[in-house]
Order: structure tokens, then C-alpha cells, then sequence
């Protein structure tokens, strides 16, 4: 089923395993779309900017979507971002029409003007499609553009095809509560807003009005309790639950590949990737930080065993 605005819940963006030789490990993409399917995720998020879809040409792209939307029932978003319209509009609709849920794009790092920013997003609807629905990456940290509420009210109101927003803007609690008042005065419909940033804030976005997360995190399971929890009104518990893991979670959300390879690596220990390799250009972690991981590991699994005798 297509994309709408009611998409909540956990939403991963699920990274690209590889073999050390850099090959697709199409094994171990398997094994991780199971394991987000019984994590009890909401849809799965690929070919995102952490999913290293920059390194893959277009056939291996291709070939990465055709094999996860095979193999699971959930809705899937593909990041279709690229230099040209062109690109863009040959993924997009390939993808579609193997049955994706709807696509994401980020911003090119030249938009400077909100002018600029809003025209983009028309461009790139009138490439894809107006019947494609589409997620509005908002990242200013890593993208260096600035989308002010404003702004994204206008991509909004502007393109019907918007059912969503990837919010990660840090900080950006406020932002999240202006475009939720934009809706309760109906000066814009309602989207969506799922939070990124690694889920580091994702306690406080959902009680702002966030609907979810869309983002990488080790340890998915955790996303989806917090957000089932908090649904609940079961505030503290859920934030005694996010705080078990911060420690872990703020390591991991080193910004650049090396926060993948974090990722990757306790991936790969959790028995879901055979190897933690990156496609070059890529950052190994040294055996100094494999060390802090596995202590950080350590303390994780002591929480969670406290927890469950208390419980």
C-alpha cells in the first residue's frame, strides 16, 4: 500500500551489509529484513544515506530493493536522493513499481535561500511523479540546509505527495511542536513526523508530537517499546527504558561512518551481518573502540537483566 500520513511507529533505516571484498552480502540482507519483522517494526527505511546508497551504482541499488520488498510484508521506503532529476526519477519509479511504499529525498548541500529549498522539492515532484508519495529529510547537520517550520509548512501545503517528514534537526524540540501548532490552527495538513539523530532525543520528540522514529539504531526493539510505552501514557517507564541505553545509543550516534561501523559492528555481533565491512571510502573501528563498545555492551545486558529480575 502506498505511503500516507498515518505512518507511525518504528520505521529502521536499515543499513547495507557487505562482505569484506565489498560485495552485497545478500544472506545477511536477508537475515536483517527477518530481524526487523520480529523486532516489531512499522516499515523498514533503504538506501538512506546510512544505508551507503551513495556507494552502490543503480543495478546494485535496484537489486537491494527488489530483495528486501520480496522478502517482507512491511512498508518500505526507499531513499531515491541523487545529483540529477534524472537519477532521481528512473530509481523512483523502478521502485514503485516493485512495490515500495514511497520514497525519501534529502536536500542537495547548494540550497542556500528558503526560495530555493521549497523550488527543489517542486523539481523533484514534478521528476518522480505526483502520484509517488515522498519523505522530506530535514538534516541540517549533515546536509547544511536550513529548513525553517515556514519552509516546511510551503513543501507541504505546495506538494500533496508529502506524507512525511524525517525530522532531524538537532535541536529541534520546537520545531516539531511549531509545525504540530501549524496543524491544530489548519494553517497546514497533517504529515507525519518520524525522528532520526540515532532515536537520541526520540524520548522527549514523541511527547512534542513526533509519531515515531525513522532511524538507524542497533537495538530496534528498544525504539518500539519507547514508542509503544509512551502511547500507553507509561512515561516513566519509558524513559527509564531509553535511558538504559543512552550510553550505548550516544556512542553509536557518532556522526559519519563511524557511527556505522559502530552500528555494523554490533550487528555483526548480534548475529544479524557476517562481516561489519563499509564500502570505501569507509572508518574501521580501531581495537581501542571495538573495546569501549563491548563495555558498553556489557553494562547494556547488566540494565537489562536488573530489569527483568525486578520485573
Amino acid at each position: 500500500m502506498p505511503l500516507t500520513s498515518d505512518i507511525g511507529g518504528v520505521v529502521p533505516i536499515a543499513p547495507t551489509p557487505f562482505h569484506p571484498d565489498g560485495r552485497i552480502d545478500e544472506t545477511s540482507l536477508d537475515r536483517m529484513t527477518d530481524f526487523f519483522g520480529a523486532a516489531g517494526v512499522d516499515g523498514l527505511t533503504i538506501l538512506g544515506q546510512l544505508g551507503e546508497a551513495g556507494k552502490l551504482d543503480h543495478g546494485e541499488g535496484l537489486a537491494v530493493a527488489k530483495r528486501v520488498l520480496g522478502r517482507t510484508r512491511l512498508p518500505v521506503i526507499v531513499g531515491v536522493t541523487a545529483p540529477g532529476f534524472a537519477a532521481m526519477r528512473a530509481l523512483a519509479r523502478e521502485v514503485m513499481e516493485m512495490g515500495a511504499a514511497g520514497v525519501m529525498i534529502a536536500p542537495p548541500n547548494t540550497l542556500r535561500t528558503d526560495d530555493q529549498v521549497v523550488g527543489y522539492y517542486r523539481n523533484a515532484v514534478e521528476a518522480i511523479g505526483p502520484d509517488v508519495p515522498f519523505v522530506l529529510q530535514d538534516y541540517p547537520l549533515t546536509f547544511s540546509v536550513q529548513m525553517t517550520p515556514g519552509v516546511i509548512r510551503r513543501i507541504v501545503t505546495e506538494n500533496p505527495s508529502c506524507v512525511m517528514l524525517k525530522h532531524e534537526d538537532w535541536p529541534g524540540l520546537e520545531k516539531i511542536s511549531t509545525l504540530r501548532g501549524f496543524e491544530a490552527d489548519g494553517s497546514m495538513r497533517h504529515i507525519s513526523i518520524l525522528v532520526g539523530n540515532g532515536g537520541l532525543f526520540l524520548d522527549f520528540e514523541t511527547e512534542r508530537g513526533a509519531d515515531g522514529a525513522n532511524t538507524g539504531y542497533a537495538f530496534p526493539e528498544m525504539l518500539v517499546d519507547v514508542v509503544r510505552l509512551g502511547r500507553a501514557g507509561e512515561r516513566d517507564a519509558a524513559h527509564d527504558l531509553f535511558d538504559a541505553h543512552l550510553p550505548y545509543l550516544r556512542y553509536e550516534q557518532q556522526q559519519g561512518p563511524l557511527g556505522l561501523a559502530v552500528r555494523k559492528y554490533v550487528f555483526m555481533r548480534r548475529g544479524i551481518f557476517a562481516s561489519d565491512a563499509q564500502r570505501k571510502p569507509s572508518q574501521a573501528l580501531t581495537a581501542r573502540a571495538k573495546a569501549e563498545v563491548e563495555y558498553l555492551l556489557a553494562r547494556l545486558a547488566r540494565t537489562d537483566e536488573r530489569a527483568r529480575l525486578a520485573g
